[in-house]
């Protein structure tokens, strides 16, 4: 498979750097970083997006996490793996991936549990965190970029 073109964030002038600021904050908020990478994997699994799979699932492993976590994230629900902190993450990600999918986006007991486990400040990057990496996966899927080749 060939991408249609390079990465848009690297084809606009001055794109790369304001996503990677937006990186840099949500990064320096305060969430775990083992939070940060369920919450862009699972989007990245819900949106088909095998360039951020790829990248996020290696960013994990060298970050400490456990095969096990990462091959039953896709069933988190169903698994004792994941704590409470991680469960709200992993609910709102699921919900602001599929803002379509019903007629509340994000229902209130969903944005109850972030509120119980998250501070304003790290409820405000988790929400960044799963809007770019939303878009990065519409970047990658767009213009198919290649798992592997970043």
């Amino acid at each position: 498979m060939d991408a249609r073109m390079p990465n848009p964030a690297l084809v606009v002038p001055d794109a790369m750097p304001a996503l990677q600021a937006l990186g840099k904050a949500v990064h320096g908020a305060g969430l775990p970083a083992t939070t940060l990478h369920l919450v862009e994997m699972r989007a990245s699994q819900i949106n088909g997006c095998a360039v951020c799979l790829d990248m996020h699932s290696k960013e994990a492993k060298r970050t400490g996490e456990t095969d096990d976590r990462l091959n039953l994230l896709a069933a988190w629900r169903e698994s004792p793996l994941f704590d409470d902190a991680e469960r709200a993450a992993l609910a709102l990600t699921e919900a602001v991936t599929r803002l379509a999918d019903r007629g509340d986006a994000v229902p209130d007991d969903v944005w109850e549990q972030v509120a119980d486990q998250y501070r304003e400040q790290e409820a405000g990057a988790l929400v960044l965190a799963i809007g770019s990496i939303n878009l990065w996966n519409r970047l990658n899927a767009a213009t198919r970029q290649v798992p592997g080749a970043w």
